[in-house]
């Protein structure tokens, strides 16, 4: 590897970071589900119009290990999972109400144009 690509894959923005753990069509509405008080895969299915239960899965699992959701298994028939907010994820969510605040801003400038 050259010094310069090194160099280059060294420099990462927090912003950009940031965005790319909760880049996902379904990553935030399922982070604000959670906040909601459902845990369960099968809550979030019925809560979030449209989503698929394997790209669920999969964005579930990629916030399991980004740090911002915990997973708990149950060892019993049916068997059970729930998630949670780790203290990382709770933090996601303040900034997640002053982005919703923030875009309230913006179709109020919208519509009065």
């Amino acid at each position: 590897m050259r010094i310069t690509e090194k160099a280059i894959k060294q420099k990462i923005c927090p912003l950009e970071f940031a965005v790319n753990a909760i880049s996902g069509k379904w990553k935030i509405p399922i982070v604000w589900r959670i906040n909601e008080g459902e845990k369960r895969p099968s809550e979030m299915l019925r809560g979030i119009a449209k989503v698929d239960r394997r790209v669920l899965n999969q964005q579930l699992g990629e916030m399991v290990n980004d740090g911002i959701l915990t997973k708990q298994s149950f060892h019993e028939l049916p068997p059970r999972v729930e998630y949670s907010l780790t203290p990382l994820g709770e933090s996601l969510v303040e900034v997640l109400w002053k982005l919703n605040a923030w875009g309230e801003l913006l179709l109020e400038s919208s519509n009065k144009s």
